[in-house]
C-alpha cells in the first residue's frame, strides 16, 4: 500500500514518518538546514503479512503544491497530518481538496504534536477535524492522536496502517504498463534511475519500454519495488528502475515510463470537471495550470455542456493543453489557477482522442456520460451503435488501457461485428447490408442499361465513409448469400441482367479480337476503324456501350482493353506492390514488355477508379483484384 502524507506546513507529516519506518525523508541540504521539506521523501516499512508500506512525503508550503500534486497522484491511502496546537490550517483544506479530487477514498488521520497541549485544546482540534472532514470521503476516518517525538499513539497508528494494507490489498495488474516519472538521478553501477508510482501493468528486468511523450525507447536494466532489488514490479508500487538507452538529461519530471503501445502523446483531451466549493465559477476557455501524475502544465478549459462550471458542479470539458503529454481514461488531474496560486478544481480523463467537430452535441454529450462509466463495455456499446462506419478498437484500446484478452471478452460479450480491427454493432451491419442492396436497386432502376456499379462507386453510396476493408467483408457476405453477383469488374443484385444487342453481338466479336492481339497496348479506335472499314463512330459507340457491359475498359481516351487484359493487368500490378510496395511505370513497363506511355496510362487508369492510389511517382494498391472478376 502506498501512503500518501498530506497537511500545512510544520505539522510534523516528515517526523512522523521517521517515527513510523525510522527513515527521515528530508534528504536535501536545505531541508534539513531549514527543517521543512522542500521536495517529495520516499520511506519504506515491512509489514508483518511480508508486505511492504511505502510512505510518500509531501512538502507542506503553499507555493510547493506543484511538488504535493507530482507525489499524490497514485496513492492508496491519504494520511492527513493535523497539529493539535495550530489545528486544521489552509492547506490542511488545500490537501484535502486535492486528495478528493484525486479520487482517494481511504485514509486517516494524525494528530500530532498532543505532547505541546492540554487535554482541553486536544479536544477542541478533535472537534475542528470532524467540522473539516464532515462531508468528505474522508468524514469516516479514524483520528490517531500521536506525539512522533515521544512515540506516544505510534503503535495504534501504525497497527491501523498495517491492517489497511491487509484489507485494501493489491490493484489489478490488467493493461500495458504505466509509471508516473517524479524522480531521476544517476548511480554508479546502475546509471540513469527513475522513480515513480507505477499506475497500471507490470514490469520486468530486460522489458522494452518507452519514454513518453518524446518516444524515446529505453530497456530495462535492473529494478528496485518499495526500495528492495526485485526482478519485477506492478501496479501501485513504488518501483526504481535502471534504464539503458537515455541519459538522466533526458529525463523530466511528469514523463511516463510505459509499454510501447501506449505511447499516445495528447494536447487535447475531454473529461468530467469539477469546481470545488468555494471557488469563483469557471468560465469557458479559461487558463488553469493542470497537475496530472507528475506533470504540470499550462491549459485552457473549453466547456462542453455548460457556458460555465458553478462552485461545487460538475460538467464535461476538453483541455486544451500548452504541449503534448501522456495520459489515458481513468487518470485524475487537478487544476489550479493560471497564477499556480490555489487549488480551483479536479477531474477524470475521459477520452484521449475527442472529436474536433461536434464536440458539444447531444450524440457527443451521450457518449461522455457513457465513457464515465467504469465499466468498459457501456462505451463501446454506445460507440457501435452511434458510428455507422465502425470503431476503430486500438484507439478504443488505448485510451482504457485494454489488453487482447480484454478487448477480445468486450467484443465478444457485446456480439460485435469485427472486420480486422474496425468493430460494427449488429445492427448497424444489417443496415450497411440493407444499404448496399438498396443502393444496387436504386442504381438498376436509373440505368437499367448498365450491366452493374463498380466497387469502389458501390462503397461511396452505400456509405462514404466506411473503410475497403470493411466493405470488401460486406460484399463478401452479399456474394455468398447469393444476393450480390459480379460480373466482370460490376457488381449487380443476382436478377438484374442486361442483354448485348444481336448487332453489338456480332460486330464485338468481329472487333475484339483486334484488342486481343496487343492486350496491354491494343489499337486505338481509329485504328480499329481504318483496319476494318466499319466508321470511327461507330465502333466509338459500340465500345462505349461495351464498355457499359463490362467486357472492355476505356483506360485512356479512345483507348479500350478487354475485360481479360485489364484483369491481368490488375494482378501484375498487385504482384509488384506485394514485392515492391508500390508499382511504378518503369516496372509495369518491363512486366509486360511494352511502352513506358501506355503502362502510364493503365497505372493512372487505375488510379481513377480507386484500385491504386499514386503517391508521387509510385501507385500504392488500395483495392483487390477481385474486384475484376475471379
Amino acid at each position: 500500500m502506498i501512503i500518501g502524507t498530506a497537511g500545512h506546513i510544520d505539522h510534523g507529516k516528515t517526523t512522523l514518518v521517521k517515527a513510523l519506518t525510522g527513515v527521515d525523508c528530508d534528504r536535501l541540504k536545505e531541508e534539513k538546514a531549514r527543517g521543512i521539506t522542500l521536495d517529495l521523501g520516499y520511506a519504506y516499512t515491512p509489514l508483518p503479512s511480508g508486505g511492504t508500506l511505502g510512505f510518500i512525503d509531501v512538502p507542506g508550503h503553499e507555493k510547493l503544491i506543484h511538488n504535493m500534486l507530482a507525489g499524490a497522484t497514485g496513492i492508496d491511502f491519504a494520511l492527513l497530518v493535523i497539529a493539535a496546537d495550530d489545528g486544521p490550517m489552509p492547506q490542511t483544506r488545500e490537501h484535502l481538496d486535492i486528495v478528493e479530487l484525486l479520487g482517494i477514498r481511504q485514509g486517516a488521520v494524525a494528530l500530532t504534536k498532543i505532547d505541546a497541549v492540554s487535554p482541553e485544546r486536544r479536544a477542541q482540534a478533535t472537534a475542528e477535524i470532524a467540522d473539516l472532514l464532515a462531508g468528505t470521503a474522508l468524514a469516516e476516518a479514524p483520528v490517531f492522536p500521536v506525539a512522533a517525538v515521544t512515540g506516544d499513539g505510534i503503535a495504534a497508528l501504525r497497527a491501523h496502517l498495517d491492517h489497511m494494507a491487509a484489507h485494501i490489498g493489491e490493484r489489478g495488474r490488467q493493461g500495458g504498463f504505466r509509471l508516473a516519472i517524479d524522480r531521476c538521478f544517476t548511480l554508479s553501477g546502475a546509471g540513469t534511475v527513475v522513480t515513480g508510482t507505477a499506475f497500471s501493468g507490470a514490469v520486468s528486468i530486460g522489458d522494452q519500454l518507452l519514454l513518453s511523450p518524446v518516444g524515446k525507447p529505453v530497456r530495462v536494466r535492473s529494478l528496485r519495488v518499495q526500495d528492495t532489488p526485485s526482478e519485477s514490479g506492478h501496479a501501485g508500487q513504488r518501483i526504481a528502475l535502471a534504464l539503458a538507452g537515455v541519459e538522466k538529461a533526458e529525463v523530466e519530471r511528469g514523463m511516463w515510463l510505459l509499454a510501447p503501445a501506449l505511447h499516445a502523446p495528447i494536447h487535447r483531451f475531454d473529461a468530467t470537471l469539477r469546481v470545488l466549493p468555494g471557488q469563483p465559477p469557471l468560465k469557458h476557455w479559461m487558463q488553469v495550470h493542470l497537475h496530472l501524475g507528475a506533470e504540470d502544465v499550462p491549459a485552457r478549459i473549453a466547456l462542453l455542456g455548460a457556458d460555465e462550471i458553478a462552485p461545487g458542479s460538475e460538467q464535461w470539458a476538453q483541455i486544451a493543453l500548452e504541449r503534448d503529454i501522456g495520459t489515458l481514461a481513468g487518470d485524475r488531474f487537478i487544476l489550479r489557477d493560471a497564477a499556480a496560486r490555489h487549488t480551483i478544481g479536479g477531474g477524470r480523463v475521459l477520452d484521449i482522442f475527442p472529436p474536433t467537430r461536434k464536440k458539444r452535441s447531444p450524440e457527443r454529450l451521450a457518449m461522455l456520460a457513457a465513457l464515465a462509466d467504469d465499466n468498459p463495455t457501456t462505451a463501446l456499446q454506445l460507440a457501435t451503435a452511434q458510428q455507422a462506419a465502425g470503431i476503430e478498437l486500438d484507439a478504443y484500446a488505448i485510451n482504457r488501457n485494454l489488453d487482447a484478452a480484454a478487448l477480445q471478452a468486450i467484443t465478444g460479450q457485446l456480439g460485435l461485428r469485427l472486420v480486422g480491427n474496425t468493430a460494427f454493432s449488429p445492427a448497424n451491419w444489417q443496415a450497411l447490408e440493407d444499404r448496399l442492396l438498396a443502393a444496387l436497386a436504386a442504381e438498376h432502376e436509373r440505368a437499367p442499361d448498365m450491366p452493374g456499379v463498380e466497387r469502389d462507386r458501390l462503397r461511396r453510396l452505400t456509405l462514404p465513409t466506411l473503410g475497403r476493408p470493411a466493405f470488401d467483408a460486406l460484399i463478401a457476405g452479399q456474394l455468398a448469400a447469393g444476393s450480390v453477383a459480379q460480373t466482370n469488374a460490376w457488381l449487380h443484385l443476382t436478377e438484374h441482367r442486361v442483354q448485348m444487342a444481336a448487332g453489338d453481338r456480332d460486330l464485338w466479336q468481329t472487333l475484339k479480337p483486334l484488342l486481343e492481339t496487343a492486350p496491354y497496348n491494343p489499337p486505338r479506335v481509329r485504328d480499329i476503324a481504318k483496319a476494318t472499314g466499319v466508321p470511327e463512330d461507330t465502333v466509338r459507340a459500340l465500345f462505349k456501350r461495351i464498355a457499359r457491359l463490362g467486357e472492355a475498359f476505356p483506360v485512356a481516351h479512345d483507348h479500350y482493353f478487354t475485360a481479360e487484359a485489364v484483369a491481368d493487368l490488375a494482378r501484375r500490378v498487385a504482384a509488384l506492390n506485394a514485392r515492391d510496395g508500390m508499382a511504378r511505370a518503369a516496372t509495369l513497363r518491363d512486366e509486360i514488355c511494352g511502352g513506358r506511355k501506355v503502362a502510364i496510362h493503365i497505372l493512372e487508369f487505375f488510379d481513377r477508379i480507386g484500385y491504386t492510389r499514386r503517391a508521387r511517382d509510385t501507385h500504392v494498391l488500395r483495392g483487390s483484384p477481385r474486384q475484376f472478376g475471379p
